[in-house]
């Protein structure tokens, strides 16, 4: 069964860190882009990163560069995401999904009908 499940949300206050994981089942995360996407409540999805097949360079998004780092563990068939400085404006459901960004974009704003997707890890920056 295709699965990507995601962990390691939780409270944490601004200029603090915290590492999202992403574990891939059913297929080779590695063969594929794959993306961070976030949401806030109410708001749009947002492209945060992705990594593309065979590739060992991360794109971001301009509200997170410098900030997040995208990394993969291809032998585990993990993603994660490490996200440091975070700010109240990142607070948002993290998705890790089987999606590239312009698939992101063209899918607008039912983007969870395309693709795989996790049921998303909760993070809050709050003081």
């Amino acid at each position: 069964e295709v699965r990507l499940e995601e962990s390691g949300g939780g409270l944490v206050q601004p200029g603090g860190s915290l590492n999202l994981s992403c574990q891939a089942s059913g297929f080779n995360a590695s063969s594929y882009t794959m993306s961070w996407v976030r949401q806030a409540t109410g708001n749009a999805f947002e492209w945060v990163s992705s990594i593309d097949s065979g590739s060992n360079f991360a794109k971001y998004g301009d509200s997170v560069k410098g900030r997040f780092t995208m990394s993969a563990d291809n032998a585990k068939n993990m993603l994660f995401l490490q996200m440091n400085a975070l700010k109240t404006e990142d607070t948002a459901t993290y998705f890790c999904a089987k999606i590239s960004k312009e698939e992101l974009w063209k899918y607008h704003p039912i983007p969870q009908r395309f693709g795989y997707w996790g049921r998303g890890t909760q993070v809050t920056v709050s003081s």
